[in-house]
This record gives structure tokens, C-alpha cells and sequence, in this order.
């Protein structure tokens, strides 16, 4: 499927991979619908920060992909529809484990209830790599067991599960997209990589951080963003889940040495108590394979291996030091 042209509703549009997606839609021709969850600011996110050129051809519709009948209204008229809208903060579905319930799970039934309902073309559901927990063996590919270690994790599982029924049940075109962990600027300061990186640009030498032994598959965000519009194009993809990952596996602890690095500063790291998973709910290793999605969609990471790692790395540290942008995360403050 060629998407130059299509109209494409984006869920999760406001948020940090929905933004740049996005972007690159709209640069790439397509007319595109930004589904952005409403508040009573009117605020779209990080869509408000986007160039006015590329804002002024946006269609942006406010609402919450678990209300069913304001689903289907921002579905009209839409050929494809990528799926990115949830609640991920690992930490914080410890603390409110039924609102992922709702969003997550609620959330991707609407989805493709409404797809059903109204034809659409294709839907590429979100997934996550937190679904296979700790690898049993490596690198992961999309057969690997599913370990909900997380409530975040058994949503995710449960609405990938729910995605996928309605393909089988009912033929609804889904394709499911199995991110690893993706990085780059517009990132929660939570997560590990922007939280390090917004330290040390404060000024602050000696870091709070959590677990350093565990390794990730880190995936800079064009990457991601490109593993969605190669999984939307491709029809191969129709009824498959879909491992976009950099199949290189680095130590959480490696990645914070190499952010010191690339800043050009000595850092100490305090453990945080306040960061650490619970110790079976830790996923200690993800490391992708990512064979399928090169042999279904022609993908493949631009930013793989150390190298490319640490030229993100050095885009999101860029970003993160703008002073305007710095701004708007709150160092002080860990937010779950």
C-alpha cells in the first residue's frame, strides 16, 4: 500500500513516537488525522510544537480512544489507522493498574471494533517488547514466550491478543508493531535516557538512577517511526506482529557511560530507590531479532550497533540541552 495521499488516523498523535510520526507522515504527503486526548487546555501535546507549516495541514481531533462512539467519529473517512494511543509508564501501572485496563486494553477493542464497523483498510496495532519479559533466549524474535511482568506488560499482551482475534475472527486488517525500546527527543523524562541526559545538562554530576545491569535493544525514534510506515505499507504485514528492534543488546549501565561520553562530563550514580522495579517484575534482558521485519517490509535501523547508538545518543542530548526545551522537564522531580 502506498500511503502518499491516504488519510491516516494517528492515535496517540500528541505523545512522544505519535509527534514524530506525524511529522514524517505529513512530509511524506500523506493527509493526515492527529487523535489527541482532550483536555479542557486545548493543548495537542507535542503537536503544538511543531512547525507551523506542517500544523497548519494537520486535522487534529480531541477525544479518548476509550469512548467508543468518539473513536469511530475520528475514524470516518480514514484508510489506515496506526494505533499508538496507551498508558506505558511501567511504574505507574503498579500505582493505577485499571486505568491500563481501560486505555490499553478497552482502548484497542474500540479500535478495531470501529475498523470492522467502517472497513478501513489497515490498522497497525502497538505493541511493546515488555510483552516477552526477560528473554529465555536470545536475539528474540516474535515467537518468543509473552510474561506479563508488569501490569503495563499483561495490558499490552491482553490488547495485542485482542488486535489480533478481531484479524482472525472477523478479517479485520491488522498488522501488529512490536517496538523495542525506543529513545530520542520529546521522551518522558522518566524513562532512562532522557532522565540521565536532563541531569547532567542541570548540572549535576552525581545521577539518581535505577537498575544498571539490565540490557535493552535501544531503537532511536526515525527508526521507530519508520518501522510504523513500513509496517503500514507493506501488505505482507496483514495478520503478523512485527519485531522492530536494532538487534543490538547493550547494558542500561553501558548506555549512561556512553550519554557521559558524548557530553563530554565525569559522572558518579546513586541508586535510587524509588526507580527499581519490584525484582521479579524487572525485565533484565531484551535483545531483538529483526529478520522478519527486513523480509516483510524492507526495514532496517539506521542508527544500529554502538555507532549508531551513540550518534542518537548525541541527537538526544542535543535536543534535551536546548534551553527551551530543558525547561519543560522537571529534573528535581522523579515522575512516574
Amino acid at each position: 500500500m502506498n500511503l502518499h495521499g491516504k488519510k491516516i488516523l494517528v492515535t496517540g498523535a500528541d505523545g512522544f513516537i505519535g509527534s514524530h510520526l506525524v511529522e514524517e507522515l505529513i512530509r511524506q504527503g500523506c493527509d493526515v488525522r492527529a487523535f489527541v486526548l482532550y483536555n479542557s487546555f486545548n493543548s495537542w501535546g507535542w503537536l503544538d510544537r511543531l512547525d507551523a507549516g506542517a500544523r497548519r495541514g494537520l486535522d487534529v481531533f480531541a477525544g479518548d480512544v476509550r469512548d467508543f462512539h468518539g473513536v469511530k467519529q475520528a475514524m470516518k473517512g480514514c484508510e489506515v489507522v496506526l494505533h499508538l494511543a496507551a498508558l506505558i509508564a511501567i511504574p505507574y501501572s503498579y500505582h493505577s493498574p485499571d486505568t491500563y485496563v481501560d486505555t490499553n486494553v478497552k482502548g484497542t477493542l474500540n479500535i478495531v471494533q470501529a475498523a470492522r464497523e467502517l472497513g478501513v483498510a489497515k490498522v497497525v496495532h502497538t505493541s511493546t517488547s515488555e510483552v516477552y519479559g526477560t528473554a529465555r533466549y536470545v536475539p528474540m524474535d516474535e515467537g518468543h514466550p509473552l510474561q506479563g511482568q508488569s501490569p503495563y506488560a499483561a495490558t499490552k499482551i491482553g490488547a495485542d491478543q485482542l488486535a489480533m482475534s478481531f484479524h482472525r475472527s472477523f478479517a479485520t486488517p491488522v498488522a501488529i508493531i512490536r517496538p523495542f525500546n525506543t529513545y530520542g527527543p520529546r521522551q518522558s523524562g522518566r524513562a532512562v535516557i532522557p532522565a540521565t541526559i536532563i541531569q547532567i545538562a542541570s548540572g549535576r554530576r552525581t545521577l539518581k538512577l535505577g537498575a544498571l545491569s539490565p540490557t535493552r535493544d535501544f531503537n532511536f525514534v526515525r527508526d521507530t517511526v519508520a518501522g510504523f510506515i513500513s509496517v503500514a505499507s507493506a501488505d505482507a504485514a496483514v495478520g503478523e506482529v512485527i519485531n522492530i528492534g536494532s538487534s543490538f543488546e547493550v547494558s542500561i549501565g553501558e548506555t549512561v557511560r556512553l550519554i557521559a561520553e558524548v557530553m563530554g562530563v565525569d559522572i558518579e550514580i546513586e541508586t535510587d530507590q524509588a526507580r527499581l522495579r519490584p525484582a521479579a517484575s524487572e525485565v533484565d534482558r531484551l535483545y531483538s531479532a529483526n529478520a522478519k521485519a527486513q523480509a516483510l517490509t524492507g526495514w532496517q535501523p539506521a542508527y544500529g550497533g554502538v555507532a549508531g547508538l551513540r550518534r542518537g545518543l548525541a541527537e538526544t542530548a542535543a535536543w534535551f540541552s536546548r534551553a527551551e526545551n530543558l525547561a519543560m522537564y522537571k529534573s528535581d522531580i522523579y515522575n512516574l
